[in-house]
């Protein structure tokens, strides 16, 4: 009977030890705003991205740091309805926070209705619920949207003298962020100081790299007359720098005609680093992808916790990152764009 408790004993030890190697990232340092036993929840708009690899990062961190509990889970398309079952499941779960990067500005909103009529705080991250912004608690986003688009026909036109025909290589035609900054082109673009440079065809590669690629080659086939393309995304550009790169038409490139195609956009710098070596991309922009995940976390846990009644005005501290300010319809930004290039993409790593 002694050996049959001791094995029943060891038995349970085992089970609670497996258990324990499948818990979620877990802070073990003294909590910081009370995030002790708080449950965290990140979804991106979809697996396979690198891109928000560093989100999650951020999350990481800050989650250590506030000895939250912080897991992540994602549909495998960022198609506008498919992350509505992965928030279902979370409720149902009993998480506290749910911070999304959402694959529609509409779509998700009856669902995280029911989110927060649970008492859990929503909160997007890098892309918001343009027009809808009631169905969430907060946002933080990448930069200033408002000027990121025209942050990028700058960018364009500055490698393209500020004259010739270029096209748009986009994520998803519902994507928010992305139609935003596409809008923000668009105005950028009545500026006269642009009027020599013409917006001819804008696609869309859904962030996926193959439909990316397969939408990078069309454009060039399409238009012989191509100066530049804008990708902002980190897919889209990553695979239309190695399209641009295998076809030989970059600046200086062995097929290239005329003056070439310059490529700019959105992703991060280790992606593009091989690229931008090469001479396929001469420079490009992005944030901390980083901050936008550990804002968040903050973000998140103070809403919850009752310590910040999220409006226009309010401060509050993210962490290291010391004090943020909400601003309207309570967005904050984590950061201003940086421009990587030659002389400085060694300086980072992400």
């Amino acid at each position: 009977m002694l050996k049959r408790t001791q094995l029943l004993l060891i038995g349970m030890v085992l089970a609670v030890v497996g258990c324990q190697k499948e818990e979620p990232v877990t802070g073990k340092t003294a909590p910081s705003g009370g995030g002790a036993g708080l449950k965290i929840v990140y979804i991106p708009k979809n697996t396979g991205n690198p891109y928000f690899k560093d989100v999650i990062k951020g999350f990481e961190d800050a989650s250590k740091e506030l000895k939250a509990e912080f897991t992540t889970t994602a549909p495998a398309t960022g198609d506008a309805t498919s992350q509505i079952s992965f928030i279902k499941d979370q409720i149902q779960r009993g998480v506290d926070v749910i911070a999304i990067s959402p694959n529609s500005p509409d779509a998700l909103n009856p669902v995280l209705d029911q989110a927060k009529a649970k008492g859990i705080t929503v909160i997007t991250v890098d892309a918001d619920l343009s027009g809808n912004e009631s169905h969430r608690d907060a946002a933080v986003l990448s930069t200033d949207f408002s000027k990121l688009g025209e942050s990028q026909v700058e960018l364009m036109g500055s490698l393209i003298g500020y004259e010739g025909n270029f096209a748009i290589l986009s994520a998803t035609t519902d994507a928010p962020n992305q139609n935003v900054w596409i809008a923000g082109m668009k105005e950028a673009l009545k500026n006269p100081k642009y009027a020599k440079m013409k917006l001819i065809d804008t696609v869309y590669g859904d962030d996926d790299a193959q439909k990316s690629t397969t939408e990078c080659e069309a454009l060039l086939s399409k238009h012989p007359d191509l100066r530049g393309i804008i990708s902002p995304t980190s897919v889209g550009l990553a695979a239309s720098a190695q399209t641009i790169q295998l076809a030989g038409v970059f600046p200086g490139g062995p097929k290239a005609i005329g003056k070439g195609v310059q490529l700019t956009g959105l992703s991060t710098p280790n992606q593009l680093k091989k690229f931008v070596k090469d001479g396929a991309v001469t420079s490009f922009q992005l944030w901390s992808p980083h901050d936008m995940g550990y804002i968040a976390a903050f973000l998140g846990d103070q809403i919850h916790g009752g310590k910040l009644k999220a409006a226009e005005g309010v401060d509050f501290t993210a962490g290291t990152l010391g004090k943020r300010t909400l601003g309207k319809l309570n967005v904050v930004n984590a950061g201003p764009l940086v421009t990587f290039d030659k002389s400085n993409i060694d300086k980072y790593d992400f």
